[in-house]
C-alpha cells in the first residue's frame, strides 16, 4: 500500500506544479486528482492480479486504545 501512497504524493505534487495551484482550493483539487490517478493504479493491480491489495488478512491493527482520526469531507 505505501508504493500507492507514494504515487498519490508524487502525482498530487506534480499535478500542483503543472498547474501553479496557489491557495486551498486549487491545492485540494491536485490532491484530489493525485489521489485518484493512485487509486485508479490500485484497481487496476487487483483487477490484474486477482487479489485485493488491503483486506482484512493484511490489514495492520492498531492498539488497542488508539483511536483514528477521520478526515470532514468538504464539498
Amino acid at each position: 500500500m505505501l508504493i500507492f501512497t507514494m504515487l498519490g504524493e508524487a502525482s498530487t505534487t506534480e499535478i500542483a506544479r503543472n498547474k501553479d495551484a496557489q491557495g486551498y482550493v486549487e491545492n485540494r483539487d491536485a490532491a484530489v486528482a493525485g489521489g485518484s490517478v493512485a487509486g485508479r493504479a490500485r484497481r487496476d493491480l487487483e483487477k490484474k492480479s486477482g487479489k485485493r491489495i488491503a483486506s482484512k488478512e493484511n490489514y495492520k491493527q492498531l492498539p488497542e486504545g488508539v483511536a483514528r482520526k477521520r478526515v470532514k469531507k468538504e464539498n
